[in-house]
């Protein structure tokens, strides 16, 4: 393993350097709202530049700190409920995820009759609208919930046994949280100033650069745990986390970046087709335009898929290299049957958005309050805060669910040797899952047979 990370580790840093993290961008686009953020800080137009800007805005008479705290207090939410967490991780952690699941849809509807009550047409129509997709999804998928919940209880289980998992995940919250403190003062100098903060959207990038740069140090220690055969194994290297940590934020931090700009929404689209695709039935039109669909989501997994992130933490590759091999590995072994009908990454996703939504709904009554104008723009940039600083204690258990599939996938005896039991589990679930793949394969083609035999006849 050391080997072939050296060897692929001087094209990933000719690929980092030549691609360049995307972080210039957002702290460049950033930068601009710092300075307003500090010219209406507790005296307005301190920096006398409201004069460059009187043509083309409203240039309100607001004050930084009215609309920092508003901020601060999502930020608080969002790291209270990541901690909770962390905490509760070896002992709660299935109740949480169960209990996520369930109140999302009915947590959305509320939210969205709240916003047509608060004249918020535009949100509450988006909040209905993911209130029925999530509705749908659960729907379609809730026959896979029992075998998604028994990955994700072992993957509990490994990262509990790691402590400094947690601590990395500690660490990254505080850092987001310090980045946080810093964004969002810029982004209370716009909102006093008048200006719709559309850049808040970028700080996605942000927080899914630092979610994914703990999934590759956590992907790394578990992938060594299963690999030496546990944590006291005289064979583990020293100092695993230390040395993860450094390597994900040096030669493979561009591959990071890069990666974060495309894997969430392509993975998005991925659960949504597939929920709807399972539930169509005989309509052959719709199944016609549904297929096309995902089979084009299909090929761009085929680059970016979460997978990635442990082959770049084990053997230091890029990520589309790393993406390819991770895909082609789980289809030359069958593996790919079983992450199809697996949804821990949308239970997980699931949790994240569920505290995005209560730390944004907790800034949005406080901003009813004193800024009723600012309601929409302030909730929704909270609803992102909340839900990047608790995706930093979702990821440690994505990141062990990733290692899992990855070493079962190398190596099945690795799970074997770890827990005999969840080895039985999945090996008779894949079984099943490949059994039913052969199933519809032959079904579609006698379907395809019969209706050719009855056009011929026709004819």
């Amino acid at each position: 393993m050391d080997d072939s990370q050296s060897s692929s580790s001087t094209s990933s840093s000719s690929y980092d350097s030549a691609i360049g993290p995307p972080q210039s961008n957002v702290v460049g686009s950033r930068s601009s709202s710092q300075v307003l953020g500090i010219n209406r800080f507790r005296k307005p137009d301190r920096l006398n530049i409201d004069r460059y800007t009187m043509g083309f805005l409203e240039n309100k008479d607001g004050l930084t700190e009215d609309y920092w705290p508003l901020y601060a207090v999502a930020g608080g939410v969002g790291a209270v409920l990541g901690w909770i967490w962390l905490l509760l991780l070896g002992s709660s952690a299935s109740q949480m995820m169960k209990f996520s699941v369930h109140i999302l849809t009915t947590y959305l509807a509320v939210t969205s009759v709240l916003c047509f009550w608060a004249e918020q047409f535009f949100w509450g129509v988006v909040f209905a609208i993911g209130a029925g997709l999530q509705f749908l999804y659960v729907i379609s998928v809730i026959d896979r919930l029992p075998f998604t919940m028994l990955v994700l209880q072992r993957a509990v289980k490994m990262v509990w046994n790691l402590p400094e998992v947690s601590r990395v995940a500690c660490i990254f919250m505080v850092v987001m949280l310090s980045w946080l403190s810093l964004w969002s003062f810029g982004a209370a100098g716009v909102v006093a100033l008048g200006i719709g903060d559309g850049g808040r959207w970028w700080l996605l990038v942000t927080g899914a650069v630092l979610c994914n740069i703990v999934h590759v140090v956590v992907s790394g220690m578990v992938f060594l745990v299963l690999i030496h055969g546990g944590r006291e194994s005289t064979s583990m290297p020293p100092k695993p986390m230390t040395s993860s940590l450094q390597y994900a934020v040096t030669t493979s931090f561009g591959s990071i970046c890069y990666g974060s700009l495309f894997t969430a929404a392509i993975r998005t689209l991925r659960w949504e087709i597939r929920g709807l695709r399972s539930k169509i039935g005989s309509n052959e039109c719709l199944l016609c335009c549904v297929d096309f669909l995902f089979h084009l989501v299909e090929f761009l997994v085929r680059w970016f898929n979460k997978y990635a992130y442990v082959q770049i933490a084990v053997y230091g590759k890029s990520f589309n290299h790393s993406a390819k091999d991770a895909w082609e590995l789980f289809q030359s072994t069958g593996v790919e049957a079983l992450i199809a009908y697996d949804c821990s990454g949308a239970v997980l996703f699931m949790v994240t958005v569920l505290g995005g939504l209560i730390s944004g709904t907790c800034a949005a009554i406080w901003t009813r309050v004193k800024h009723r104008d600012c309601i929409a723009m302030v909730g929704s940039t909270a609803m992102l805060m909340g839900m990047i600083v608790i995706g930093l204690a979702m990821v440690v258990v994505e990141s062990a669910v990733t290692s899992i599939y990855i070493c079962y996938a190398e190596d099945p005896s690795l799970i074997n040797r770890w827990d005999a039991e969840f080895f039985g589990q999945i090996s008779e679930k894949l079984h099943q899952r490949l059994q039913h793949r052969s199933a519809r394969a032959r079904e579609v083609v006698s379907r395809r047979i019969d209706d050719q035999m009855q056009n011929a006849v026709i004819v």
